[in-house]
């Protein structure tokens, strides 16, 4: 078996028409491709959204693997179907290991398999958590943007949790066109704290950057706050510290109680995936027996169907969607493609007739 670039990736080496080349995209080449296109990723994360709002896509439950010798570690299955111009069917295969950052490795690590629509083949297997964190980073610099246009644009930003999310969701907001005069950071790790506040030093020169010793110092001093962290149940109980009304990019979905939950403006990606694995506004919803709390979705602001209010917090909740992953791993694929840097693992598909 050879892997070697092969022209524009749709060569068969079986000469069975039908059958697709079957591509090893790696984390180097997958970096390559998205580096420095911060903005055009965001309009394919928001292009995504609204076919997804239109019912151009499919996109189930994620897949929870999890490991009763192993309680805080789990593998999440994430299929989907895209749908418009650039239909391709996949799965993100992603895992959650927080023991990995004591042995000074990341938490998670990533595979997307992309599928042909037409023959159901997988074509391309590529590292995903890039992917992942992209995506990721994406959704919460587009929200960012959109929840601002009536508050106007954040000048003090805090990070609680400083992991790869954290880092990509600087680099989109700054890649974005966003200037702040202040940074925050708080870590459990003071180890990692610092070193997140060396890497925003290096990046944003001499600005501000502040490291707190509690959530709720950041909170309070901060108008944009990120979560990004591997909490599974919530650590920040007092609606009194966002008192002052900040914009919360929840991407961790599980910091918040319910109590802060309920005080504030709530936009989350997707109702009825945001509503599962106890999530913090699946923990508003039980409390409340109710779904009154959510203001909107994301695409129905972008759609200026849901107007976001300035006398609470305003929170935004993206459970992740696989489409989204999707979409990013095709612009990925198709860039290779055309640039002829595909790996091709040449004789991948040997069964490729029905009767020999």
């Amino acid at each position: 078996m050879n892997i070697q670039p092969q022209g524009d990736g749709t060569e068969n080496s079986q000469e069975h028409p039908g059958i697709p080349s079957f591509s090893v995209i790696s984390g180097a080449q997958v970096k390559k491709v998205l580096t420095g296109r911060e903005d055009m990723v965001v309009d394919l994360v928001s292009d995504t959204y609204r076919l997804h709002d239109a019912g151009g896509t499919v996109n189930p439950p994620s897949y929870f693997l999890r490991f009763p010798d192993r309680p805080n570690s789990r593998i999440i299955a994430l299929p989907a179907a895209l749908g418009g111009d650039s239909g391709v069917d996949g799965i993100k295969w992603i895992s959650s290991f927080p023991d990995n950052v004591r042995h000074g490795i990341p938490r998670a690590s990533a595979v997307l398999v992309l599928n042909d629509p037409e023959t159901g083949y997988p074509f391309a297997c590529l590292e995903s958590s890039i992917i992942s964190a992209v995506r990721t980073a994406a959704s919460a610099a587009l929200a960012a943007d959109r929840l601002s246009q009536t508050r106007g644009r954040a000048t003090r930003i805090g990070f609680i949790g400083t992991g790869l999310i954290a880092r990509y969701i600087h680099t989109y907001l700054a890649g974005t066109g966003w200037e702040f005069d202040s940074v925050g950071i708080h870590d459990l790790s003071v180890e990692h704290g610092s070193s997140f506040r060396a890497y925003l030093q290096r990046t944003d020169g001499a600005r501000d950057v502040v490291l707190h010793d509690s959530a709720e110092s950041l909170i309070k001093s901060s108008d944009l706050v990120v979560f990004a962290t591997v909490a599974g149940t919530p650590h920040v109980h007092a609606p009194e510290w966002f008192a002052h009304h900040p914009l919360v990019l929840h991407v961790s979905l599980r910091d918040l109680s319910p109590e802060i939950i309920l005080g504030s403006a709530n936009i989350l990606d997707d109702v009825e995936h945001c509503l599962k694995a106890d999530t913090s506004p699946h923990l508003a919803e039980q409390r409340t027996g109710n779904r009154d709390f959510i203001t909107g979705t994301l695409s129905e602001v972008i759609r200026g169907d849901v107007q976001v209010p300035q006398d609470r917090p305003v929170i935004f909740s993206p459970f992740g969607l696989g489409v989204l992953d999707l979409a990013v791993g095709k612009l990925v694929w198709d860039e290779l493609r055309r640039s002829g840097d595909l790996m091709v693992v040449d004789e991948f598909f040997s069964e490729v007739r029905r009767h020999g």
